[in-house]
C-alpha cells in the first residue's frame, strides 16, 4: 500500500453456472420471489408470420402486474403515515381544548393553538348572529343569518374544498391566503345558533373531496362539547 492509499475492495461476482446450481437447488425460487421477474429478459422464440408468443406475452403482463402492486404497497404506506400523522395531531389538539380554564381561553385555543397543530394557516369559529344569542368572546366570527347553511353548500355536515377562493366573511383579511377549506358544522345546542367551525390552508390541495373527514368531525364534536359546557347550554335530545 503505497503514500497510504486505501486497497482496492474486492469484488464480488457470481458466474454463470452458480446462478443455474442456485436455480437447480432452489426451484421455487423465481415462484417465491415474482419481482425478480421484473429484472429478467427472456429470450425471444422464432414461431413463425402471424403467430403470438403468449410466453413473452404472460411475462410481460406478470412484470406490469408487479410494478402495478409495487404502486399500490407504496401508495398504502404513505397514507398509513399521513392517517398516523393526522391522528396524533387531532388527539394533541383535543388534549389542548380540554387544557382551556376559561370560555375564552377554549376559543383561543380553537383559532389559535389549533392552527398552528395542525399546520394550517387559519382555524376560525363563526357564528350566525340572530340577535336572539349574545356572543361572549370577540374572537367568535359573526355571520348572518343563513350563511352556516350557504357556506356548506347544501352539505349536512362537513365540506372539503380545494383550488378555492375563500369567503372573507368566514375568513376574514386571510381570506386572500387561502386556497383549500374544510367546513364542518357545530351543532351546539338547540338554544344556540348555527355555527362552523373552518379550516383554511394556502395549499391548495391540503383539503380536498376525497379525504376522510372523521377526524375533523370528531375534532368538531369535542370541540362543540366544551362550548355547550363551558356556557351551560342544553344539548340536543339526539345527543343525550
Amino acid at each position: 500500500m503505497a503514500n497510504g492509499s486505501e486497497p482496492a475492495k474486492a469484488v464480488s461476482t457470481i458466474d454463470k453456472d452458480q446462478v443455474l446450481r442456485f436455480l437447480h437447488d432452489n426451484p421455487g425460487f423465481l415462484q417465491e420471489n415474482v419481482e425478480a421477474l421484473t429484472a429478467l429478459v427472456m429470450p425471444e422464440r422464432e414461431l413463425g408470420d402471424g403467430v403470438i408468443d403468449l410466453q413473452q406475452a404472460l411475462i410481460g403482463r406478470l412484470r406490469e402486474k408487479v410494478e402495478q402492486t409495487e404502486d399500490v404497497a407504496r401508495l398504502l404506506i404513505d397514507n398509513s403515515r399521513d392517517n398516523l400523522s393526522t391522528t396524533a395531531r387531532i388527539h394533541e389538539c383535543v388534549l389542548k381544548l380540554l387544557d382551556a380554564t376559561s370560555f375564552e381561553q377554549l376559543i383561543e385555543i380553537a383559532t389559535v393553538d389549533l392552527a398552528v397543530l395542525l399546520d394550517v394557516d387559519a382555524v376560525m369559529l363563526c357564528v350566525e348572529s340572530n340577535g336572539s344569542f349574545a356572543v361572549p368572546v370577540r374572537s367568535l366570527k359573526l355571520l348572518p343569518e343563513g350563511a352556516v347553511a350557504s357556506a356548506l353548500r347544501g352539505r349536512q355536515s362537513i365540506l372539503l374544498e380545494q383550488d378555492i377562493s375563500a369567503d372573507p366573511g368566514i375568513f376574514g383579511s386571510a381570506a386572500t391566503l387561502i386556497a383549500s377549506q374544510a367546513i364542518v358544522r357545530l351543532q351546539i345546542s338547540p338554544e344556540a345558533p348555527p355555527a362552523l367551525l373552518a379550516f383554511g390552508s394556502r395549499d391548495r390541495a391540503r383539503f380536498h373531496s376525497g379525504q376522510a373527514t372523521e377526524l375533523l368531525q370528531f375534532l368538531a364534536r369535542v370541540l362543540e362539547k366544551l362550548i355547550r359546557v363551558w356556557l351551560d347550554l342544553p344539548e340536543d335530545d339526539e345527543d343525550a
